[in-house]
């Protein structure tokens, strides 16, 4: 083995290769559905080449899976070192914002450098969050709950950059992994309650109280009251899957893209339902459950703690994220601009979502470093 990564040999003798299958089934899923789903779109609204989101969906999957590569070769005490390090950078970048952020639909949560694509921050500084939260409640002779309030720094500063944006979703998602990996962590239950509670009450607060996140309550409420006609997306979402029905209208023939803006992204699987049927979604969520299910298998198989946390973390983010996308999508769940992993049509979404399975694969490997 290479000092800093394995040979392609070990790599591909040790991989899980079921836990690889099913992403690169997830990949070739989410180029199908981006083909589909924005044709239509870039010849009719932008007129302009019909492949023309497709080709940059192509291009930001073929960079995730250099991305996928890159992480699952290295050592994987390099791969943790490197991460920290890559934390601070993409937190660097989150803290831009909303100083340099692009604005777009009243939230300011891109970055726009140039020639270069925008991006957002929170989705690529999502996996070292978790390698950074895990790390340090790893950490060897120190006190049990001063890493606990150690792992809050890191978490607090995050939110309120998150806030700042407003980005209610990413916050909530952030907030859950965190108390996932310290549930698993082996913090106190009446500890982890407060911090439950607290997290709780901060939210309501923020969102009843302060003006600036108006427009988060102004959803809440037309989520519960279905009269108050501020409920057009999530009612043609809803209309979409129901006219879809068990075996959808065919490729083509959905009418959700030209009806909604980014359907392509947010509300994906209501197009995918629409055009292909309640149980292609229910194939897609199975797969994600199996994939999910082959993760927290190889736990109970890794002895090291600090590599344990980060699959719990992992495995948390793409579980909470989906619900969330899928909830909002059956009206569950009020919108929250939250995309699905892999599937979601967004070069952000994508990488995020690369680095995040390509640390899963490296720390999956049956034979460790």
């Amino acid at each position: 083995m290479n000092k800093y990564f394995d040979t392609f040999y070990d790599w591909w003798k040790n991989l899980d290769k079921p836990i690889f299958f099913i992403i690169t089934v997830f990949f070739i899923l989410g180029l199908f559905f981006s083909l589909v789903s924005t044709s239509i779109i870039a010849s009719d609204k932008l007129n302009t080449n019909s492949y023309y989101f497709f080709l940059k969906h192509l291009v930001f999957v073929t960079f995730g899976i250099f991305i996928i590569l890159i992480f699952s070769l290295l050592n994987q005490i390099i791969l943790i070192r490197i991460s920290i390090f890559l934390f601070f950078f993409a937190f660097i970048a989150l803290i831009l914002v909303p100083i340099i952020g692009i604005e777009v639909k009243g939230s300011k949560r891109w970055l726009d450098l140039g020639n270069l694509p925008r991006f957002q921050p929170i989705e690529t500084l999502k996996p070292f969050f978790v390698i950074v939260v895990s790390f340090i409640l790893s950490l060897e002779k120190k006190n049990l709950y001063f890493k606990y309030l150690l792992s809050s720094f890191v978490l607090i500063p995050t939110i309120i950059l998150l806030l700042s944006q407003p980005d209610l979703g990413q916050t909530l998602l952030i907030s859950s992994v965190w108390l996932a990996i310290i549930f698993v962590s082996g913090i106190n239950l009446i500890l982890f309650s407060f911090s439950l509670l607290f997290i709780c009450l901060s939210t309501f607060i923020l969102i009843f109280l302060i003006p600036k996140f108006e427009y988060i309550k102004i959803r809440i409420i037309s989520f519960l009251d279905a009269s108050s006609g501020n409920n057009y997306q999530a009612d043609k979402a809803s209309e979409a899957i129901s006219s879809g029905g068990f075996f959808g209208k065919g490729i083509g023939e959905g009418t959700l893209n030209s009806r909604i803006p980014e359907a392509h992204t947010d509300y994906i699987m209501s197009v995918i339902a629409e055009e292909f049927g309640v149980i292609i979604v229910i194939s897609i969520i199975l797969l994600y459950l199996i994939f999910s299910y082959r993760v927290i298998k190889k736990i109970n198989f890794t002895e090291n703690n600090n590599f344990k946390l980060i699959l719990v973390g992992s495995v948390t983010i793409l579980l909470v994220q989906t619900f969330i996308h899928i909830g909002v999508n059956i009206r569950m769940l009020p919108t929250t601009g939250m995309t699905m992993p892999f599937l979601s049509y967004g070069g952000s979404s994508i990488i995020g979502t690369s680095i995040l399975t390509g640390i899963i694969l490296n720390l999956t490997k049956r034979k460790l470093s």
